[in-house]
């Protein structure tokens, strides 16, 4: 995924690299491996490398901490060589792995991912941007996605005892809830990403490959228009700006000036809320994004990242031990704690159970979808088709003659070569 649009992470300049504890005694040979800014803390570093290096006394690592800024050129510069000396081991977007598959610079991990690591499990929206044409490239390892961060003071006075089950019942509520001089929901018009689970939870789509027969835009079909129709009933609940996106104004500022009772956000925008308007503490809570039947959340978009072992490595075994290791229970596990994030299984929601946020979005998490699988999908969003089309949509336009000047859009930026 794209980290500064999904957990407005915005990293800047380079971050020297964080070196492991260095390997006791000769003999041991060294797995690089490439983890993201912010990724993980720095005592999980310390740890995870203090453990897998007991576990492994021929093994030692030399983990570095890269930017987002820059780091497609970089990784695929890194698997570019022929020298043997670049990592072994990548952290990478979920979204991206597409890109490095196309080229074919990706160790095929199916084997070990179904005989072994319990892929079945998987998150959908980590495990299937990880996949070509059956086969497993990245290995998931840690999911966020968006939930509703709600004013529990403003649900009280407005005689809301509990969240919404359905999809019905939350446009009910926040009908309620938009009285007073208070928005029932602030939602950008441009929020696409929010847009693309509504349309999932329909059995629609955002693009599709035709088994095959090339990739063309979908937003046109009845379901893909269901979708847009429900994002339009919710956004006119509020006040939020139809030609505009989550960040312009950013979400946050608007929720803290204390009239908004609901965003759709990730559970820790919560905190920069808080930041900007303390009298907000303790006040907010969070519930997945309510799907269309009672007791089954919505779709949603989920980003997070994924593992990958480039075909240049020098140490196969070394590279797909650290994998293991990384994405088993254990250490996702306590990454997921750690970091509040979602762990890489849907049977692992529980452990993430006794916070709120992380609860909501791991409940999300098990309807999880990404953006097409394709590298051209990085096309579509440099001069994004579907956020024009809301706009269009939401200031009165004709929903299905708009859908199709979109889909055409995307088909045309799916299909153009490099």
């Amino acid at each position: 995924m794209r980290r500064r649009s999904l957990l407005a992470l915005a990293p800047v300049g380079l971050v020297s690299a964080c070196g492991a504890m260095p390997g006791s005694g000769s003999g041991r040979r060294t797995v690089k491996v490439w983890l993201m800014k912010d990724s993980a803390s720095t005592d999980f570093v310390r740890d995870f490398t203090a453990a897998f290096e007991r576990d492994h006394d021929d093994l030692r690592l030399d983990i570095r901490i890269q930017e987002w800024t820059g780091i497609g050129d970089k990784v695929q510069a890194a698997l570019d060589k022929d020298t043997g000396d670049g990592p072994d081991v990548i952290e990478v977007g979920n979204t991206q792995v597409s890109q490095y598959v196309e080229r074919d610079r990706l160790l095929d991990l199916t084997l070990e991912s179904r005989l072994h690591w319990g892929s079945r499990d998987w998150l959908p929206g980590l495990a299937e941007p990880g996949q070509f044409i059956g086969h497993q490239y990245g290995i998931p390892w840690y999911a966020a996605n968006r939930v509703v961060i709600y004013r529990k003071d403003l649900f009280q006075r407005a005689g809301v005892k509990a969240p919404p089950r359905t999809r019905d019942e939350w446009l009910d509520l926040t009908e309620r809830l938009n009285s007073g001089g208070n928005q029932g929901i602030y939602l950008a018009g441009q929020d696409w990403y929010t847009l693309a689970g509504f349309i999932w939870e329909e059995g629609g789509g955002l693009a599709d490959d035709g088994g095959g027969g090339g990739w063309r835009g979908t937003l046109d079909t009845p379901a893909a228009l269901r979708g847009m129709d429900f994002y339009r009933r919710l956004q006119a609940l509020g006040e939020g700006p139809v030609d505009a996106d989550e960040e312009h104004p950013p979400q946050a500022g608007e929720f803290a000036k204390g009239r908004v009772a609901q965003i759709v956000a990730v559970p820790g925008l919560a905190r920069t809320v808080v930041q900007q308007n303390p009298e907000l503490e303790g006040k907010l809570g969070f519930f997945a994004v309510p799907g269309k039947t009672a007791g089954r959340p919505g779709a949603v978009f989920t980003g997070g990242s994924d593992l990958v072992v480039p075909n240049n490595t020098h140490d196969q075994d070394g590279a797909v031990a650290v994998v293991a290791a990384l994405a088993g229970a254990r250490w996702n596990t306590r990454l997921a704690k750690a970091m509040n994030y979602v762990p890489n299984k849907k049977s692992l929601a529980k452990d993430v159970a006794d916070e709120e946020g992380v609860a909501a979005m791991a409940a999300g998490a098990a309807r999880g979808r990404a953006t097409p699988s394709t590298p051209q999908w990085g096309a579509v969003e440099a001069d994004n088709p579907i956020k024009a089309y809301m706009t269009k949509v939401l200031g009165g336009a004709d929903p299905a003659t708009e859908a199709k000047r979109a889909s055409r859009r995307i088909t045309e930026a799916l299909n153009t070569l490099d």
